[in-house]
């Protein structure tokens, strides 16, 4: 793990997202191969990675339904996470945190939980007062998730595929009511 190194939070443009649209792709692929369930199984490519960022986040940044904000170490971009706020009319007041992301070399710095808090403020700015997520059960990020107030909902059980193994994992619900 390098030292610690100081490190901003920044909410990405979609000029931005396409500026560093390939650090994005390394942290994904790298959080994919380290194991993290995020929606993706092996094999996975760096072209994957770049085309999730191409084709599925940038449009919905330039549309402004889903918000990214990155964590930034000097130069390199070494986390992020995203906020979903096109609900349905009748959801005004809520908003999924999806994909928090850290790259491995950087993981125990704070970078997720800093995150977590700029993700919860933004929600706030947007009048989002009720936050939902979901993790695979019994991953590493679920204490960090409950370290921040947030409840489980539930299990559900055979949610996903593995990311590297022939079986399905569960998955557990979680949200956070914001004051």
């Amino acid at each position: 793990m390098p030292d610690r190194q100081p490190f901003s939070i920044k909410q990405l443009s979609a000029d931005d997202l396409e500026k560093y649209i390939t650090q994005l792709a390394d942290l994904l692929h790298a959080c994919v191969h380290a194991g993290a369930s995020i929606g993706f199984v092996m094999p996975f490519s760096q072209t994957d990675a770049e085309d999730y960022w191409a084709s599925r986040v940038l449009s919905a940044v330039q549309t402004n339904s889903i918000i990214v904000l990155a964590a930034i170490a000097g130069d390199e971009l070494v986390g992020s996470v995203q906020l979903d706020i096109d609900t349905m009319p009748n959801q005004p007041h809520r908003a999924e945190v999806l994909k928090l992301l850290v790259q491995p070399g950087f993981r125990r710095q704070g970078i997720a939980k800093t995150l977590m808090l700029e993700i919860e403020k933004i929600a706030e700015e947007h009048t989002r007062s009720l936050l939902t997520l979901d993790t695979r059960t019994g991953d590493i990020a679920e204490p960090l998730y409950t370290s921040l107030g947030y409840k489980i909902a539930g299990v559900i059980p055979g949610y996903c595929l593995d990311t590297f193994e022939d079986r399905l994992d569960a998955t557990t619900i979680m949200y956070k009511t914001l004051q």
